[in-house]
């Protein structure tokens, strides 16, 4: 792809580095940009640079907020007692959606994959944990998703969680295997949500 002008092409670029955006698209956009007025161009650069300013992990579920803690974690009306484990803030969302669900979470930040070179270490294992021994949490539901790598995490938090005094739950199998919650249908994955079965039922069903 020739390009008239070496800023175009490195702006072209950047934006061609955004997952699922190739250097045609990337070129759309540029252009698109272009065509804008400076102040809506300026807006846009200020919102992407309030992102990496501005926000941050919340303290208690690793939630994106802009304050300590995120609105979830601060509602009264959420049930403090029952704690969703997800792999990120897509997942969140995906939940949060289905309007059937009002615990509270706790996010991951991603899934043990060693090909990845993602392990235990690298995840918010060690603050679920923490919770898990807090004394107010009843419940933790497993909600990540139903792939081997997934199921490897699911295990590895079983195992850990060993020994503390908190039921564990796993979503019902309304969710594909293989799927990632982000993107199934809301009604499917909200009775999942309420139709939850015991992390244990699921470990002897696979066995």
């Amino acid at each position: 792809m020739n390009f008239s002008s070496k800023l175009i092409e490195d702006t072209v670029g950047e934006f061609s580095r955004l997952p699922g955006v190739g250097k045609r698209t990337a070129l759309r956009y540029v252009l698109y940009l272009l065509q804008k007025d400076i102040s809506d161009v300026q807006k846009l650069s200020d919102l992407i640079s309030r992102l990496k300013t501005e926000l941050r992990q919340c303290e208690v579920c690793h939630n994106i907020t802009e304050e300590k803690k995120c609105d979830i974690c601060s509602s009264a009306k959420r049930d403090q007692s029952l704690v969703c484990v997800v792999e990120d803030i897509r997942d969140v969302m995906a939940i949060e959606n289905t309007g059937q669900y009002k615990g509270l979470y706790h996010v991951l930040g991603g899934i043990i994959s060693p090909m990845d070179g993602i392990g235990p270490s690298e995840l918010n294992i060690t603050s679920l944990v923490k919770r898990a021994n807090s004394g107010v949490v009843k419940e933790i539901i497993m909600a990540l998703s139903t792939t081997m790598e997934g199921d490897t995490t699911n295990f590895f938090i079983y195992k850990q969680l060993s020994g503390v005094d908190v039921g564990i739950s796993t979503l019902a199998r309304g969710v594909s295997i293989g799927d990632d919650l982000q993107y199934t249908d809301e009604v499917t994955l909200g009775r999942s949500i309420l139709n939850r079965t015991p992390y244990e039922q699921s470990l002897r069903s696979k066995s």
